[in-house]
């Protein structure tokens, strides 16, 4: 399950908007190698989900236990080439993914950070490279080959040890100022766990949009894919900050997916449809944030993603372990954020959200999530993070499990 992804779209294009005004177009390109940059990133991962009585079919491993628990370390080598002068610049980008497994077992495999081995233990290691060559005119940028991509209707999941990877054609387009506008059409789209290049089944998506900043507090996003034999989706976006006084401000974020699955996707013979949306106001004073969301289903079906990414579900509502997607769930959320920096401890934070979902057949579920982060402001260990996220949940028809996670992030600049 996804993170709450807080005004992705407008920070999106407020990204674009500054780039251009850095002067980062292709005139003004100092060569591949000049403006090339090296990254490491490092994540080690403590994952311990909890089903509370006892083993059940959620398990993938061998000795089914009550619980799943494993640690694992990611290592990523990310290399991004800069553009070849001219009016047409060329460039490469180039990844590395490790992954180490620290601690598994056949009773307990199944967090979704390693591969399966035949014995039902999780894989002590496994690295993949891939790479996409690049090429720019003026602000407009085409990529092909192995991506990380965020996208509403196509978004590659990063939420463990290692990312999603998919492989494709990326245009993106940032001429106007203010207005970004994306098109792909990708072939493939491989597994966090996996080394291959299509454990989805992922045989084509093609999909457009546009994100628009109408001004600095203001902006708007729509977006539509086609996935070949399971789906067309499209998505909306408007966001609005209000400033009201000093520290203190309103934003408003409204997300919303309508999808139309295919018959042969459905397996009913004949299609069906989904409409799903999200509304959150936040209130920020101070150090402060108090949040309150709304997220509604309607349809002959709830919401589905996955082969389109498992990071393709940009709604409020979208937490820690359950996404209250399921069909004609209406569900509400509370949340706080605390950030200490106004205390005299920058980098540390926290946060609190409760959400409360309720379904067709009188299907409840709900869910606390609690969580605390630190990251280290200066010196040698500049940048390293440790966070700990914690999940209950609850309903009246699956089980409930507790979802307990430590990460630890440690992001390297070489280059």
């Amino acid at each position: 399950m996804q993170v709450m992804k807080w005004s992705v779209i407008a920070l999106a294009v407020a990204a674009g908007t500054s780039q251009m005004a850095v002067a980062s177009s292709q005139s003004e390109s100092n060569g591949f190698i000049e403006d090339s940059s090296f990254n490491i990133f490092n994540r080690v991962l403590y994952m311990n989900r909890d089903f509370r009585n006892g083993p059940n079919g959620a398990s993938t491993s061998a000795n089914p236990a009550g619980y799943r628990e494993e640690t694992g370390l990611g290592i990523r080598l990310l290399y991004e080439s800069g553009f070849t002068q001219g009016t047409v610049g060329v460039g490469f980008d180039a990844h590395s993914l490790t992954s180490i497994k620290i601690d598994s077992g056949r009773g307990r495999y199944g967090t979704g950070q390693f591969a399966r081995t035949d014995d039902g233990r999780g894989d002590d290691t496994q690295t993949e490279v891939g790479g996409a060559i690049k090429f720019r005119v003026s602000d407009t940028v085409l990529k092909y080959g192995n991506q990380f991509v965020a996208n509403p209707v196509f978004s590659t999941d990063d939420s463990r040890i290692l990312p999603e990877v998919a492989t494709g054609t990326l245009l993106t387009s940032n001429e106007i100022e203010g207005l970004e506008l994306t098109a792909g059409r990708f072939t493939a789209l491989n597994d966090q766990a996996l080394t291959g290049r299509d454990s989805f089944g992922l045989k084509e998506i093609n999909f457009a949009g546009a994100s628009y900043s109408f001004t600095d507090d203001f902006s708007g996003a729509l977006f539509a894919s086609d996935v070949d034999d399971v789906w067309k989706k499209y998505y909306g976006n408007l966001n609005y900050n209000l400033a009201l006084a000093e520290e203190q401000a309103l934003n408003f974020d409204f997300n919303i997916y309508k999808t139309d699955y295919d018959k042969k996707y459905t397996g009913t013979g004949k299609s069906e449809d989904n409409t799903i949306w999200s509304l959150a106001a936040a209130y920020s004073l101070g150090a402060h944030t108090f949040t309150l969301a709304h997220q509604r289903a309607s349809g002959d079906r709830g919401y589905d993603y996955g082969v389109d990414g498992n990071g393709t579900i940009w709604l409020a509502n979208s937490v820690q372990y359950s996404d209250f997607n399921q069909e004609d769930e209406k569900s509400w959320q509370a949340r706080y954020d605390l950030n200490m920096a106004s205390y005299g401890v920058p980098g540390l934070s926290f946060m609190t959200r409760y959400i409360r979902g309720t379904a067709a057949d009188n299907y409840t579920e709900r869910e606390l999530d609690i969580e605390a982060k630190y990251v280290i402001q200066e010196g040698a260990a500049k940048d390293l993070s440790f966070r700990i996220r914690n999940a209950f949940y609850r309903d009246n028809a699956q089980g409930d499990v507790n979802d307990f996670r430590l990460i630890v992030e440690y992001p390297l600049s070489v280059l």
